[in-house]
C-alpha cells in the first residue's frame, strides 16, 4: 500500500510498502502511549510490522516500570528482544529521592535476563537536565557501562547536547564491545569518530526530515556493516508522516530514506541492516 500525505499531528499513518528483506527495529518504547492513543497492543504492533518487513524488534524499558514491562514482553514474544536501563533524565530524581542505588540493583537483576540483550538506554541528557544534575548524570552513564561489560551485553546510548561528555567518557570507561549510538544526532565529524571507534550508529525518522543535512551527511559516511534502523517509537516519526505516532510498522520509509542517501539498492541495506542487529544483539 502507497502511503499517503502527512497525516496531522497525533493521526495514525497507513501501512508503507513492504520491505524486500526484514529488518530489524533496534530501539522501540511499545510500553509508551502516546496522543490519546493509549498503549500499543503489543501482538498487533509486532503482526503490522511483521507484515511489512520488520520481523524483529528491540523494545527499550528506561525506568523501572518499563523495564519490568520489557522483561515481560521478551518472555511473551519470540519477535521481541529487550533492553533495560536508567534513562538520564531519570537519574536526578531518583538520587534526590534517594531511591537511585535501589532502582540500580533492579536494573542489573532485570538486564541479567537472556533474552535482555542492551543494557540502554542510558547516556547524558543536558536538554531537559540542568547543570546540577549533571554530575549524576554522569556517574549514572559509567555504572551502566560497567554494568554491559559485566553482563556482556551491548550498550545503547542516548545522547541529547552531550556530544563531547558522551565520547569522552566512553574513552574513560572503556566502550563495550558492541556500542550503539541510538537516533544518532551527532554531525559527520563525530560520526567518523565513531565508525574509527568501532561503534555502531543507529538511525531514526529524524534523518528524513528536511532540515536533517547534517545527519545525511553523517549518515554517508557510516560503513553498512555499522549502521542501524530505529523508530524510537512513539516518536520522531518519519516523513511524510512527521508529528504523527510512530510505531515498528513504518521503519520502511526509514529504511528507503536511508537506501536513497547511501546510494545502495534497498535489499542491499535490508541485508546489512539484519546482519547487523544479529551481530549486536544476537538471534532471537
Amino acid at each position: 500500500m502507497a502511503t499517503s500525505s502527512q497525516k496531522p499531528h497525533g493521526g495514525i499513518p497507513p501501512l508503507p510498502d513492504p520491505l524486500p528483506i526484514p529488518v530489524v527495529d533496534n530501539h522501540t518504547h511499545l510500553d509508551i502511549a502516546r496522543d490519546g492513543h493509549g498503549r500499543p497492543d503489543l501482538s498487533e504492533a509486532l503482526a503490522k510490522a511483521a507484515s511489512v518487513g520488520v520481523d524483529r524488534v528491540v523494545q527499550i524499558g528506561c525506568d523501572l516500570e518499563a523495564a519490568r514491562f520489557t522483561v515481560e514482553a521478551v518472555e511473551g514474544y519470540a519477535a521481541v528482544l529487550g533492553g533495560v536501563a536508567l534513562h538520564p533524565n531519570e537519574i536526578p530524581d531518583l538520587a534526590a529521592a534517594g531511591e537511585l542505588d535501589a532502582a540500580y540493583a533492579e536494573i542489573e537483576r532485570l538486564a541479567a535476563h537472556p533474552r535482555v540483550r542492551v543494557v540502554g538506554e542510558t547516556g547524558l541528557d543536558y536538554f531537559r537536565t540542568g547543570p546540577e544534575g549533571v554530575p549524576v548524570q554522569q556517574e549514572a552513564f559509567r555504572w551502566h557501562i560497567g554494568l554491559a561489560k559485566r553482563l556482556g551485553k551491548a550498550l545503547q546510548i542516548h545522547d541529547r547536547d552531550a556530544h563531547d561528555d558522551v565520547l569522552r567518557i566512553l574513552e574513560e570507561e572503556g566502550a563495550p564491545e558492541r556500542t550503539v549510538l541510538h537516533c544518532f544526532s551527532g554531525d559527520i565529524a563525530m560520526a567518523r569518530e565513531c565508525v574509527e571507534r568501532g561503534y555502531y550508529l543507529s538511525f531514526a525518522g529524524t534523518v528524513t526530515f528536511k532540515n536533517a543535512s547534517g545527519l545525511r551527511d553523517a549518515l554517508s559516511i557510516t560503513p553498512l556493516d555499522q549502521l542501524l534502523v530505529e523508530t524510537d517509537a512513539p516518536y520522531l516519526t518519519p516523513m511524510p508522516h512527521r508529528g504523527a505516532v510512530n510505531s515498528p510498522y513504518l521503519v520502511p520509509l526509514t529504511v528507503r530514506h536511508m537506501a536513497g542517501t547511501r546510494g545502495v539498492a534497498v535489499p542491499t541495506l535490508c541485508e546489512a541492516l539484519s546482519a547487523t542487529s544479529e551481530r549486536v544483539y544476537g538471534p532471537w
